[in-house]
């Protein structure tokens, strides 16, 4: 079997700040790496999970979009978050990106986000 991996690359993202890609599509599947909530012409985060909510899901819109997608096209997303008392407020913006049939989806707490971040949020999309 021949690993046809293509990379998917997006200004409208922040750039990979290590040994991973913005995003892979395999086949029909593509696979997006977790999007945190910061400025990716500034590198810096808003203070509100809102806003770093916001900015995520606008990052892996961005990368769905690059890859010839669209977010009716989500079939699964993971919300990783620092503090699981920001559930209602995500999933209220959350809900915004997204219209039925909706993606299946699992949300969980993590001790620590990378560069302290409140939210970051990965999906797999159909294609």
């Amino acid at each position: 079997m021949t690993n046809n991996k293509e990379i998917i690359q997006t200004n409208g993202a922040p750039q990979a700040i290590g040994p991973y890609s913005q995003g892979v599509k395999v086949g029909q599947l593509l696979f997006t790496s977790g999007q945190l909530g910061m400025d990716p012409a500034t590198g810096l985060f808003p203070e509100t999970v809102e806003e770093q909510t916001k900015l995520s899901l606008n990052h892996v819109k961005a990368i769905v979009e690059a890859s010839g997608g669209n977010m009716n096209q989500v079939v699964k997303s993971t919300v990783f978050l620092k503090d699981m008392n920001d559930f209602l407020v995500v999933n209220e913006i959350y809900s915004g990106y997204f219209a039925e049939p909706y993606p299946a989806r699992s949300a969980v707490q993590v001790a620590r986000l990378p560069k302290d971040a409140l939210v970051e949020i990965e999906v797999i999309v159909q294609l």
